[in-house]
């Protein structure tokens, strides 16, 4: 099997009202399109389970996961942030979602596939070590890389964001770590409002102006990002996959579309086929227009699974 779809109906349990725009309705889009387009019936679907707490604290603070535990509502909402809420469900859905890139990482180490997309929420790349933030709980994916590095002890691993918001958590938790490498592009000005100072060596962030076109994008990723991933010789890739610079979401004003997607996709995957076996995992992010995320995420994992 070459690429593993990931998720769990609890992930849909979570929410955080109705007039929130990161909704469960955002996985039916995804799977929907998947169905529609007959892309699903080519994947190795997997169940998520759920992220322990050593896992977890890999990257996130003891003191944090307790405050979780401790204000997790048993009806109603939690306010964590003025973004993020809890739900009776959203500890379990966290965890599940922090749990999917586990799962991806093992079974793709394992040789059961070379890909996997987590189609799992809340989100993760701006969750930081003690906070929850911008609707993140866990941070997904550094959970994940966490854990690859220290149980198969991974020397050289790549991230690549191409969220329209920066992943300021990820970047966090890995700046310094000379053993990865992270990749982003996204809107600046614009939430998180960071990203764009001095940081570590081993953070690669391309600002880009609101209205940036798709064309220009793939111009940033072909000439920064692909020398930058290509002398690093990743072992493993690890994708932080929003959908909202896509042009038709509100959320942001980026130009990309379903084609620039599968584009920037196929260069990683060329990347990965060269250096790490083939080896990505890939989680998703942002993307809050229904229709134009599920065209796009469709569109990635097409070429994820080489169809």
């Amino acid at each position: 099997m070459e690429t593993l779809y990931i998720t769990h109906p609890i992930c849909r349990l979570h929410e955080m009202g109705s007039w929130h725009p990161e909704c469960p309705a955002r996985l039916d889009a995804i799977n929907d399109q998947l169905l529609a387009s007959g892309i699903l019936g080519f994947l190795g679907e997997k169940e998520a389970v759920q992220a322990g707490d050593a896992d977890l604290l890999r990257v996130h603070t003891p003191e944090y996961l307790d405050y979780l535990r401790t204000h997790a509502p048993a009806s109603g909402y939690f306010t964590l942030d003025p973004d993020t809420l809890m739900n009776p469900h959203t500890l379990e859905a966290a965890r599940l979602a922090a749990g999917a890139g586990l799962l991806a990482v093992d079974a793709i180490m394992r040789g059961e596939a070379k890909t996997a997309f987590c189609a799992v929420r809340p989100p993760g790349h701006h969750a930081r070590a003690n906070q929850a933030m911008g609707f993140c709980i866990f941070n997904n994916l550094a959970v994940a890389l966490a854990y690859a590095l220290d149980k198969y002890a991974l020397g050289r691993v790549a991230i690549i964001d191409f969220d329209v918001h920066h992943g300021n958590g990820t970047e966090e938790m890995f700046a310094g770590d000379e053993r990865v490498l992270m990749c982003s592009f996204f809107q600046h000005p614009f939430y998180p409002n960071c990203g764009t100072g001095r940081t570590a060596d081993n953070m690669l962030n391309i600002p880009v102006d609101a209205y940036t076109s798709g064309a220009s994008l793939r111009q940033i990723v072909g000439d920064i990002w692909m020398p930058r991933l290509a002398a690093f010789r990743p072992e493993f890739i690890f994708i932080s996959a929003g959908f909202d610079a896509h042009r038709e979401d509100d959320m942001g004003q980026l130009g990309m579309v379903e084609s620039d997607y599968a584009w920037i996709t196929d260069q990683i995957v060329a990347q990965a086929e060269k250096t790490a076996h083939g080896r990505i995992a890939s989680f998703l992010e942002g993307g809050y227009n229904l229709s134009a995320l599920g065209r796009s995420a469709a569109a990635h994992i097409k070429v994820l699974a080489k169809l």
